[in-house]
């Protein structure tokens, strides 16, 4: 599945036992819609928990404010809070990342093309 949205707050590196690491971000994604026979819209905010397991060089680019496309796997967690009351969250194993816009303390970066320079033209 392909999400678009913003990320909440900065990467972070987890790092297990065997050495292995995980990036984990998070993103929100915004909607709005009209209600048939409605004057009020309505603006609906959906956050995915992502985790990225294939290198961890990129979650100095994760910065709070950046607009990513990610293709992965959602899946939902259901598990009991501690005030016993059950809860859930959807999630996203991370497969490829596309940054679209950098936060305010990353640079912008534009996606990667192989268009030719519009001096390079046969005519």
């Amino acid at each position: 599945m392909v999400l678009i949205g913003r990320i909440t707050k900065d990467a972070s590196i987890k790092k297990l036992n065997d050495d292995r690491e995980v990036v984990n971000f998070s993103i929100a994604i915004n909607d709005y819609y009209k209600p048939k026979g409605q004057v009020e819209g309505v603006t609906l905010t959906t956050y995915y928990n992502c985790s990225y397991w294939i290198s961890s060089k990129i979650a100095s680019r994760l910065t709070k404010g950046s607009l990513v496309e990610l293709s992965g796997r959602i899946y939902i967690n259901a598990y009991m809070g501690l005030d016993g009351e059950a809860k859930a969250s959807l999630n996203c194993h991370v497969n490829s990342i596309t940054i679209h816009l950098a936060g305010k303390r990353g640079e912008a970066t534009a996606k990667e093309s192989k268009e030719h320079p519009i001096d390079d033209l046969p005519f």
